[in-house]
C-alpha cells in the first residue's frame, strides 16, 4: 500500500509543482525479471520476451461500441476523418479498426475482447516485424503480423521490467469525499473529505490512499514489433479463445518460443450486472467469472452547485473496499501476490463473492455515478528453459513470456440520465437535449455537470 507520505524528493518518487500535479512515484515489483534470484542465484536477462496483455470489457452504457470505434479511428493515425469512419465501423460493428492499447482503458472501455501483444530480442534491438502462430479457437486466421511502431524523435528513457506504473495526478478544484465498504448504510466515521481550496501537502498525503502493483506489460516501442497495429488490425472475435500453443517468429527471436495456454490464461467471460435499489441503497449483484481472484468495485459521482461550475463541485467516492481506498489505481491488471494479500486485507471482494450494497445518502438524491469493476485474473510466466533447482546453477533463459488477464466492466449507477434506472425506481426523462458535450481535455460524466476539472485531477492527464 502506498500514500504519497512513502515517497520524497531525495528518492524522485515523489514531485509537487507549481500547478500541483502529483507526479506518484514508482516502486519495485515481483523479482521475474531480476538480475539476481533467491539464495544468489545468477540469474540473466533472457534473449526475448514477449507480453500479453489479456482483457474482456463489458458496458451496459448505449453507444459505447461507437464511441470506442471513434477513437480506434483516431488513434489509428486517421484523425477526424478516421474518428469518423471508425465512429461507423463501432456503430455497425466490423472486423478492422482494432488499435493497440484497448487492454488499458482503465476500465471504461467498450464491451468486447481485447489482446495487445509485444516481443523484444536482445539479438535485434531495432527487430521490424516478427509473427505469433495462434490456434484456430481464436477465431482470427494465424498468424498474428507484429510490427514495431517507428522511432520516437527523442530517446525514451530505460526502465525497469518490473517498476510499478503509476499515473500522474492534477490537483482539482472543490471537494473529495470518499466512502468506503459495502453495506446498507454509510458506517460511522465516513465520509473523509479534503477541501482542495485548503489542502496542503500533508492533508494530500493522507486522503490519497491508493494501492497500485500494475507491473510492465505489452507496449509500444521502436524495435519491439506489437499487435494490433496498422498493417494487421484485426478485432478479436467475441467468441475467441487463447487456449493452445502459441509460437512467436523474427529475426533474432530464439527458435521454439512456444507456450501453451490453459484456462487461466484465457480470455475471461464478461462481467454481468444487476442493480436493485432498495430503500436509496442500491444492491449490485453478479455472476462469477471463471478463475477470478477477487473483485473491486469503484463508484464515482458528483455534486455540483446550482448553475454548474467547477468552484462549488464535490467529487464522491465510493468502494467496495472494507479499506479506505482511492481505487483508481486497482482497476487494472494487479500482480497474484498483491490480489491474494488484498483479499486477505478485505480491500478486493473473495472471489466467492457474487454481491455488494452501496450504501444509501452517498450521491444524493439522484443516486448517479459513474462504476468500474474488475474481476483480477492472473498473471501467468513461461521461460526456456526452466530456472534450475540448484542455486548454485545460473538461470540463463532463451526467452520468456508475460500473460495477464482480467475482465471490467463500466455502468451508471442508478442508470443513464433518460435511460434504464435500478429496478423499482424509475426515472422521469430529463427536458431538453440530455446527451453531454464532453470537453477535449475534460472528463464529462452524463448527469454531473461542472465536475469536469474534479475529474481531469482524478483521473490524471
Amino acid at each position: 500500500m502506498k500514500t504519497l507520505s512513502d515517497f520524497s524528493l531525495r528518492s524522485h518518487s515523489f514531485v509537487l509543482l507549481p500547478v500541483c500535479t502529483v507526479l506518484v512515484g514508482l516502486g519495485v515489483g515481483s523479482a521475474a525479471w531480476a538480475q539476481s534470484g533467491a539464495g544468489g542465484q545468477v540469474v540473466k536477462p533472457p534473449i526475448a520476451t514477449a507480453y500479453m496483455d489479456v482483457a474482456t470489457s463489458a458496458s451496459d452504457i448505449p453507444g459505447m461500441g461507437a464511441m470506442a470505434g471513434a477513437m480506434r479511428g483516431s488513434q489509428g493515425g486517421g484523425g477526424l476523418l478516421g474518428a469518423l469512419g471508425g465512429l461507423v465501423k463501432g456503430g455497425m460493428g466490423g472486423n478492422g479498426g482494432n488499435v493497440f492499447g484497448s487492454t488499458k482503458t482503465g476500465g471504461m472501455g467498450a464491451p468486447g475482447k481485447y489482446v495487445d501483444i509485444s516481443v523484444g530480442t536482445l539479438q535485434n534491438p531495432t527487430l521490424q516485424t516478427a509473427e505469433q502462430q495462434i490456434q484456430p479457437p481464436f477465431g482470427l486466421a494465424s498468424p498474428l503480423k507484429l510490427v514495431s511502431p517507428p522511432p520516437p524523435e527523442k530517446p525514451e528513457p530505460v526502465e525497469s521490467d518490473d517498476k510499478v506504473v503509476e499515473p500522474t495526478y492534477e490537483k482539482p478544484k472543490g471537494k473529495i469525499s470518499l466512502y468506503w465498504g459495502c453495506g446498507d448504510t454509510v458506517r460511522p466515521g465516513q465520509p473523509r473529505t479534503l477541501d482542495m481550496a485548503n489542502a496542503g501537502v500533508q492533508d494530500i498525503a493522507k486522503f490519497f490512499v491508493m494501492r497500485n502493483s500494475t507491473t510492465r506489460g505489452a507496449r509500444l516501442r521502436a524495435g519491439e514489433p506489437s499487435w494490433p497495429n496498422k498493417v494487421d488490425d484485426r478485432r478479436v472475435p467475441d467468441t475467441a479463445s487463447l487456449l493452445g500453443a502459441h509460437t512467436i517468429t523474427g529475426e533474432g527471436i530464439p527458435e521454439g518460443f512456444q507456450f501453451t495456454l490453459d484456462e487461466r490464461q484465457d480470455l475471461m467471460a464478461p462481467l454481468e450486472l444487476t442493480q436493485q435499489a432498495q430503500g436509496g441503497a442500491v444492491q449490485l449483484g453478479w455472476k462469477a467469472v471463471a478463475h477470478a481472484r477477487g473483485y473491486f468495485i469503484s463508484v464515482l459521482g458528483a455534486k455540483g452547485r446550482k448553475g454548474g461550475g467547477e468552484e462549488g463541485a464535490e467529487v464522491v467516492i465510493w468502494t467496495s473496499s472494507e479499506l479506505p481506498e482511492m481505487g483508481y489505481a486497482l482497476v487494472d491488471y494487479q500482480t497474484n501476490a498483491s490480489v491474494d494479500k488484498w483479499v486477505k486485507e478485505k480491500v478486493v471482494l473473495p472471489p466467492t463473492a457474487t454481491r455488494c450494497t452501496v450504501p444509501k445518502g452517498i450521491f444524493g438524491q439522484e443516486g448517479a455515478g459513474m462504476l468500474r469493476m474488475i474481476a483480477y485474473g492472473s498473471e501467468s510466466y513461461f521461460a526456456h528453459p526452466p530456472r534450475p533447482k540448484d542455486v548454485k546453477k545460473p538461470w540463463e533463459p532463451q526467452w520468456q513470456a508475460k500473460v495477464r488477464t482480467k475482465s471490467t466492466l463500466f455502468s451508471m449507477l442508478g442508470g443513464m440520465p433518460g435511460g434504464r434506472a435500478p429496478a423499482d425506481e424509475p426515472r422521469e426523462a430529463p427536458e431538453g437535449d440530455a446527451t453531454p458535450q464532453p470537453e477535449p481535455s475534460r472528463p464529462s460524466v452524463p448527469g454531473m455537470p461542472g465536475v469536469g476539472g474534479l475529474l481531469k485531477g482524478l483521473f490524471g492527464k
